[in-house]
């Protein structure tokens, strides 16, 4: 296993998520925990920070607390007979019963390590599968899900609070994250409960001949400099709610539904603005899952998958004419998908990859939303 990505959620049974197919949850019980110590520390190095590099700005930021994937699916055998038993041999579900296992997705432990397929093990695989149906049951008596989301397959709810760069930079980006996370831990009883865990997203693009892109980052970027990505970036609070500063946004302002919607065009723009592509020429974007970037103390990022109908050549032509964040990489890299499919730790691309490009083709293999069949 890379040290430095991991997967902490993935759709691969659904072959992706739609928009329709995903749910955000607010609350404030969603963000950061805050100490008044560990509050001037942070202000203090962002204060050192601006002045060595004074064109950053505070922008606020989507925390992730955690995210629960339920899968419906039809079980029962045909013809009549017997249900199937549930794994575990606890009770049977009679025929064409739907059933709907739970997948939560926390970090557990440090670098490298996840939630092994999704599901926190401590848990317990039948205890989750008897809340899934508690809260099935209680969204039904409150109205919550419908009928056209069990045919659906899958919903996936995101718990998300505010968070914002400068915290980012002084916890999760800081040289104390690992004590940050052990303090959380004994303190809380969560080791991300200090940490600003701002949600980023990433695009795994397709073009119309069967190439993904990858861009080589500028040597300017704060992060992973001159390292191979993918187009990415952050949905922004801002964006939901026009006109109110950066610093001014309050989780009461935001709609669920507004969030969700930037969530996922937010990827859209990020690969307009980054690789020049119109967005006429991008599909609608599936939702891979949830990977994590362990060079900064687990950050997570919501992987998509999008076609482009343009061909390799149309879009190379397309990013040398430069889109407004073209200043983000130096150079364009597109691969067949039959290679990238191949990508692992044993490949000489491998350790070019920045980690959240790894944590992109580890949900992408996993995934595989394009494969026929």
């Amino acid at each position: 296993m890379d040290p430095e990505a991991s997967v902490l959620l993935h759709c691969a049974p659904c072959r992706g998520l739609r928009q329709s197919q995903v749910r955000v949850e607010l609350s404030p019980r969603y963000n950061r925990c805050k100490e008044p110590e560990l509050e001037s520390r942070i202000a203090s190095l962002w204060t050192d920070r601006v002045s060595q590099q004074p064109w950053l700005f505070n922008g606020a930021k989507f925390r992730l607390h955690s995210a629960t994937l339920r899968m419906h699916r039809e079980r029962g055998r045909e013809g009549g007979g017997e249900g199937e038993r549930r794994r575990g041999g606890e009770g049977q579900i009679d025929e064409g019963k739907k059933v709907e296992e739970v997948f939560k997705g926390w970090v557990e432990g440090g670098a490298g390590e996840g939630v092994s397929e999704s599901m926190r093990q401590g848990e317990g695989e039948r205890e989750g599968r008897r809340e899934g149906h508690r809260e099935r049951e209680q969204d039904r008596e409150g109205g919550g899900e419908t009928e056209e989301d069990e045919k659906e397959g899958a919903v996936l709810t995101l718990c998300l609070g505010l968070t914002c760069y400068r915290d980012f930079l002084g916890t999760n980006w800081s040289e104390g994250a690992r004590g940050l996370r052990a303090r959380g831990q004994a303190q809380y009883g969560d080791p991300l409960a200090l940490l600003a865990q701002p949600l980023g997203v990433g695009g795994v693009v397709i073009t119309g001949d069967g190439g993904v892109v990858f861009l080589r980052r500028s040597q300017r970027v704060g992060e992973a400099a001159g390292l191979i990505d993918i187009p990415g970036g952050h949905p922004e609070p801002t964006v939901v709610v026009p006109g109110v500063g950066e610093d001014s946004v309050t989780l009461e302002q935001l709609s669920e539904e507004g969030v969700l919607k930037e969530l996922f065009s937010s990827i859209l723009n990020e690969i307009r603005d980054e690789v020049n592509i119109p967005l006429q020429y991008l599909s609608e974007p599936l939702l891979l899952g949830i990977a994590l970037n362990h060079t900064s103390a687990g950050r997570p990022s919501a992987e998509f998958f999008i076609r482009c109908t343009l061909s390799s050549e149309k879009v190379k032509e397309l990013y040398w004419q430069g889109g407004p964040e073209a200043h983000e990489s130096t150079n364009i890299i597109i691969i067949n998908r039959e290679e990238v499919l191949q990508l692992d730790e044993s490949s000489p691309l491998w350790p070019e990859l920045c980690p959240s490009a790894k944590g992109a083709v580890l949900l992408y293999r996993l995934v595989q939303p394009d494969k026929e069949g």
